[in-house]
């Protein structure tokens, strides 16, 4: 049965944004954990998904305070404001689904040469590889291979743009399926936002204006 009341459709926007508000807190917490463990010692990266997670919290708090108060501008600014992450979420989902082998090695090679030293180490040490992608007479791999700490340098390391490469087909699949499934979450809360801004709060004076 179709969510049609008022109260229906207050109580099932507040508990979407309380899912909204539990993931936000969750990227928090990761990131906070991360940093704190030693898993990634770097800034950015750390302070990246903690400005997610904010948003994302700051966000949920003011869908929840719009359902709750049944505040016309709150849920308008949520209206737009999802509809906005919707588009992004979307084209990064589609975009995940259809990136190919070549573009993959074109995306980690960027995203390593944008790293800091420590974040590259980290995950060196981490993967337990050495250096990006072996390409022959590659100056900037014999450097980063000489300079490597990861265990496997005792013997022979495989090069961590080839473990990443492994695996980055199926992680980007399931990037891309959960990143739709939560884009289409958004668009639940547009709907639902849209729909109980304008019903009329039966609690409220029949004559007054919504």
């Amino acid at each position: 049965m179709v969510c049609g009341g008022f109260t229906c459709s207050k109580n099932a926007l507040c508990a979407l944004n309380v899912i909204y508000m539990l993931v936000g807190l969750l990227l928090i917490g990761v990131a906070a954990w991360g940093k704190g463990f030693g898993i990634v010692s770097s800034i950015h990266i750390i302070g990246g998904v903690i400005a997610v997670g904010v948003f994302l919290l700051l966000i949920a708090i003011i869908g929840l305070i719009g359902a709750i108060s049944h505040h016309q501008v709150m849920l308008f600014i949520y209206m737009v404001v999802l509809i906005l992450i919707f588009i992004f979420q979307l084209v990064v989902s589609c975009s995940c689904l259809a990136m190919n082998r070549s573009q993959q090695e074109q995306f980690l090679n960027a995203t390593w040469t944008h790293m800091s030293v420590d974040t590259q180490k980290d995950m060196e040490n981490t993967l337990n590889c050495c250096g990006l992608l072996n390409i022959t007479g590659s100056q900037r791999f014999s450097t980063e291979y000489s300079s490597c700490q990861a265990e496997c340098k005792k013997i022979q390391c495989e090069t961590c743009g080839n473990k990443m490469l492994t695996h980055a087909g199926e992680a980007l699949k399931i990037l891309g399926g959960v990143g739709l499934f939560f884009s289409f979450t958004e668009i639940l809360g547009v709907w639902l936002a849209f729909r109980y801004r304008n019903q009329k709060d039966p609690r409220a004076n029949p004559s007054a204006f919504l």
